[in-house]
C-alpha cells in the first residue's frame, strides 16, 4: 500500500511516523478480520475533535487513537494535538487477570507511554461479576501528558456496580488525588441500555471538585455515547477540564472492525 496519499491527506494532523504505522495497521486488519468474520470485532478506530473554551479564547484539539483488543487484553496507539498543549504520541496496554475465579476476583493492571518522557500506570483488584467492586491507584512520572480521560493520573479509585442479564448495567466510582494535595476528586454515575438491534446507549454523569490553577473548582459534566454493532458516537463535555480554565466539548466518532 501506497502510505503518501492517506498521510498526505492528514498532513497537519499526525506525523508522519505515525499516520504510516496506523495506515499499516488497518491495512493488515481487514485481513485479520476476515479470517474470523464470526468472532466480535477487535479492532476499533476513533477520532475527536476537542472544542476548547477558555477565558474568552477557543481552540480545537485532534485525537485519534487505534485499539486492539483479544480476550481481555487491548493494545491501543494514540496521537493528540492543539495548539497550547501541542503534539503528543502515545501507546499503552491494559489487560484483566484472574485470580481467584470461584470469587471473580481479577487484577486489572495498565500501563502508558508517551513522547514527552510521559511513563504512567494502574493496577486494579476486582471481586464479583454480577455485583461487584472494585479499588485501584494510578501513578506517572509527572511529565507533561495531554489527559484525555478527564480523570487524574495520580489518584486512589473505588467502584461498585451491578451487571443484569439484559445488558443494562449500573456503576458508581470515585477517584481521588493521593499525591499532590490538591483535594482533586472526580465521581462518577455510569448507566447502560441495551437498545433493538445490538445498539446500546451510555450515560456517565461527572461530578468534580477540588483545588486547580485558578482556585477551588466545582462543576458538573456529562458523557454520552451510542453504540451500534460496528459504529459509536460520543459527545462529552467537561468544564474546567483537569482542574484548568478551560471548559471542553469533545466529540468522537468510531468503527470497530
Amino acid at each position: 500500500m501506497n502510505l503518501d496519499p492517506v498521510c498526505a491527506a492528514t498532513a497537519g494532523a499526525l506525523p508522519l511516523r505515525v499516520c504510516g504505522l496506523a495506515v499499516l495497521l488497518l491495512a493488515i486488519a481487514p485481513a485479520l478480520a476476515r479470517a474470523d468474520e464470526a468472532a466480535a470485532p477487535k479492532f476499533k478506530l476513533s477520532f475527536g475533535d476537542y472544542f476548547y473554551a477558555d477565558r474568552g479564547e477557543s481552540y480545537q484539539g485532534q485525537d485519534f487513537n487505534l485499539r486492539y483488543r483479544v480476550n481481555d487484553t487491548s493494545l491501543w496507539l494514540g496521537y493528540y494535538q492543539d495548539p497550547v498543549f501541542g503534539q503528543q504520541s502515545r501507546a499503552g496496554f491494559d489487560t484483566s487477570i484472574s485470580l481467584w475465579e470461584r470469587y471473580s476476583l481479577s487484577l486489572l493492571p495498565s500501563a502508558q507511554v508517551a513522547t514527552h518522557h510521559f511513563v504512567g500506570g494502574s493496577i486494579a483488584v476486582q471481586i464479583g461479576s454480577v455485583w461487584f467492586a472494585q479499588a485501584g491507584i494510578g501513578r506517572t512520572n509527572l511529565e507533561p501528558y495531554a489527559n484525555l480521560n478527564f480523570d487524574p493520573n495520580d489518584a486512589v479509585s473505588v467502584a461498585v456496580g451491578h451487571h443484569w442479564d439484559d445488558g443494562r448495567s449500573f456503576t458508581l466510582s470515585t477517584l481521588r488525588d493521593d499525591r499532590l494535595h490538591t483535594g482533586q476528586r472526580h465521581s462518577h454515575a455510569i448507566a447502560q441500555w441495551p437498545l433493538p438491534n445490538g445498539q446500546r446507549l451510555t450515560v456517565d454523569v461527572l461530578q468534580k471538585s477540588g483545588n486547580g490553577d485558578g482556585g477551588h473548582v466545582r462543576a458538573w459534566g456529562a458523557t454520552v455515547s451510542y453504540d451500534l454493532h460496528r459504529w459509536f458516537l460520543r459527545a462529552a463535555y467537561d468544564p474546567q477540564q483537569n482542574f484548568s480554565s478551560a471548559d471542553v466539548t469533545r466529540v468522537t466518532t468510531g468503527w470497530r472492525f
